[in-house]
């Protein structure tokens, strides 16, 4: 019996291999025709990064198409019939999340960062982000969940732990509530604005930029070039400070202790030409102002704005750099003094302390 439809069953494979192959060829021949204009990056990537996986699922559709072909009967169909079936669920579910993965490209590709207020094209590239791999999450798990209900013991068994899901389903609620909070924090901070993509925070006493949102965590890049990982309930329950929440630009300020004899319009004067040739300042706004005093100091700041976060940074260095630097060459004494009181009586007691010194035997 084999022997008489092993022919027919190669041929048919045979067939549905040549039919997906023949399909998928036409295909790509079609979107390189029609990838011309405005859409051309869209197209070439979708073929670029769905070709394997739509050739998987013409291949499997066309083995299931061609089955009842082959002449093989109820017994030996069936696992056949049943493992394609499986197949043609596990490619369906690779083509969805490669075209999710297009349409991510895509929509980064249309919303370049590479510019000054980029803040709703990083809003935008976060939600987009997070929606994509929700989706992938739930894809995957419809793939799963298809793929159990082709069994029918697991069916049985799903209805009998429905059936008593009472203690079943208590832990398991238990057990996926923290899994389940990172995802709904994730969301949260994804539409409702608090954090976004290359947004510059200080968080845990380091300063950095928020490099990649997952559902479940943050990857924040710190100025050395360290990597902070947070899970996303961290900043929906712990305060943090976000710079560029609701604009790029930032106003940094620097702080000088100088002694109370430096002359403020002098050092005005020096503090203005710092900012002004540097390249860092945005031209926007400067003030230097006595915000404080100690017993022995003056407390100077200078604010200066800069286009984001790492200019304000770098321009903070810059500023306090040249004005130490002034004080140091060409006003020490304006540097920071201990300042003591000699009184008549203090004088006294040391004059005495010296005359009782040389009076004493050697």
């Amino acid at each position: 019996m084999w022997a008489a439809q092993f022919p027919r069953l190669v041929f048919i494979v045979l067939a549905a291999v040549g039919t997906a192959l023949l399909v998928t060829r036409l295909t790509g021949m079609v979107v390189r025709r029609a990838a011309r204009g405005r859409y051309a990056p869209f197209l070439n990537t979708l073929h670029k990064e769905c070709h394997r996986p739509f050739r998987a699922v013409l291949l499997v559709t066309a083995l299931i198409v061609g089955l009842p072909f082959t002449g093989l009967s109820g017994p030996t169909r069936r696992p056949v019939a049943h493992v394609l079936l499986l197949m043609l669920i596990y490619a369906s579910a690779w083509l969805a999340v490669r075209v999710l993965f297009v349409f991510e490209e895509t929509a980064f590709r249309r919303l370049p960062v590479d510019m000054v207020d980029n803040r709703r094209r990083r809003r935008a590239r976060t939600q987009i982000g997070l929606l994509r791999r929700l989706t992938a999450v739930i894809i995957t798990i419809v793939a799963l969940a298809a793929t159990m209900m082709t069994f029918s013991q697991l069916r049985a068994l799903g209805a009998s732990l429905l059936a008593s899901a009472g203690v079943a389903g208590l832990v398991a609620g238990l057990a996926a509530q923290s899994l389940l909070a990172h995802v709904f924090a994730g969301l949260q901070l994804a539409f409702s604005e608090q954090l976004r993509l290359d947004d510059v925070v200080v968080v845990e006493q380091e300063w950095g930029r928020i490099e990649e949102m997952r559902l479940t965590y943050v990857v924040v890049r710190v100025w050395d070039e360290r990597r902070l990982v947070l899970p996303t309930t961290y900043f929906t329950t712990t305060p943090f400070q976000n710079w560029t929440r609701n604009e790029a630009q930032v106003l940094g300020a620097v702080t000088l202790h100088v002694d109370f004899s430096a002359d403020m319009a002098i050092l005005r004067a020096e503090a203005k030409r710092a900012v002004e040739e540097s390249a860092l300042w945005d031209r926007r706004e400067w003030v230097m102002q006595v915000v404080d005093m100690t017993s022995c100091t003056m407390c100077v700041r200078v604010l200066a704005s800069a286009p984001d976060g790492p200019s304000s940074w770098d321009l903070r260095c810059e500023i306090r750099e040249r004005l130490i630097h002034f004080l140091h060459t060409q006003h020490p004494q304006w540097l920071p003094h201990a300042r003591g009181e000699l009184t008549a009586m203090t004088m006294m007691g040391g004059a005495l302390a010296d005359a009782d010194g040389d009076e004493s035997p050697n």
